[in-house]
């Protein structure tokens, strides 16, 4: 089984060809281009690599989110155009699962999370051995994530990794005594770990007009909108 899988939920873009349990294919780009000027091009490169085509691909599979609104309604968009092209499946994995995965075996609590703004991040927590989820995904405050870490921990390790640890360092330093963040070879999401958490959740595919992007707020714009209604009524 061949399966394709697209990541523009956070500030890199990532592409991986995944088969039968080897990753042939992995990229991952971060730098001023937007998503939709790199996601493409990176699609064919690593169809052109590896000599296989879109219409070879099993399923198309997408990190759905969360994540920026933008990246990841590209990422959705162009994951449902290439398998209604092909006529195939599509498969979403989510952003923290993932970027969890991409830790490898980790002896404690792993803690994902993405800058949210406004002294907040979406953030999970899971087992770093057994990927059991211990914290749901939402937005959180800072301070309300490290209550709840330090409650989840009971003595255990525990790991913070994403683009919400770096922007959030200074803000979260000194960490607590057995916390350690992950390196800089390891904050951003692996698309080949994204891609064997779509090959473990192909009972979850569907068709390309249900794949739909999994967002843990409205967007701005939205908010916005019924902020103005709910003051109409007021």
């Amino acid at each position: 089984m061949l399966i394709y899988l697209l990541d523009t939920s956070g500030p890199s873009v990532g592409v991986a060809l995944w088969q039968d349990g080897v990753i042939l294919y992995e990229a991952t780009l971060n730098h001023r281009l937007t998503h939709s000027e790199t996601a493409l091009p990176m699609t064919e490169e690593a169809y052109l690599h590896t000599g296989l085509t879109p219409a070879q691909t099993d399923v198309f599979a997408v990190v759905s989110g969360p994540g920026s609104f933008t990246g990841v309604r590209i990422g959705v968009t162009t994951v449902k155009a290439l398998a209604r092209a092909n006529g195939k499946p599509c498969v979403a994995v989510s952003a923290l699962e993932a970027m969890a995965r991409s830790q490898g075996k980790f002896d404690g609590v792993v803690c994902p999370m993405q800058n949210a703004r406004r002294q907040q991040v979406y953030a999970a927590a899971f087992d770093g051995l057994t990927g059991e989820r211990l914290l749901e995904e939402q937005p959180i405050s800072l301070n309300d994530l490290m209550r709840e870490l330090a409650s989840l921990a009971k003595g255990r390790l525990v790991l913070l990794t994403g683009d919400g640890w770096l922007a959030y360092r200074e803000a979260l330093s000194p960490l607590p005594e057995g916390w350690l963040h992950a390196g800089a070879e390891n904050v951003f999401l692996r698309p080949a770990a994204a891609a064997a958490l779509a090959a473990e959740r192909i009972d979850t595919a569907v068709d390309c007009g249900a794949l739909k992007p999994f967002y843990l707020r409205p967007p701005q714009a939205v908010r916005q909108k019924n902020l103005v209604e709910t003051a109409k009524h007021e």
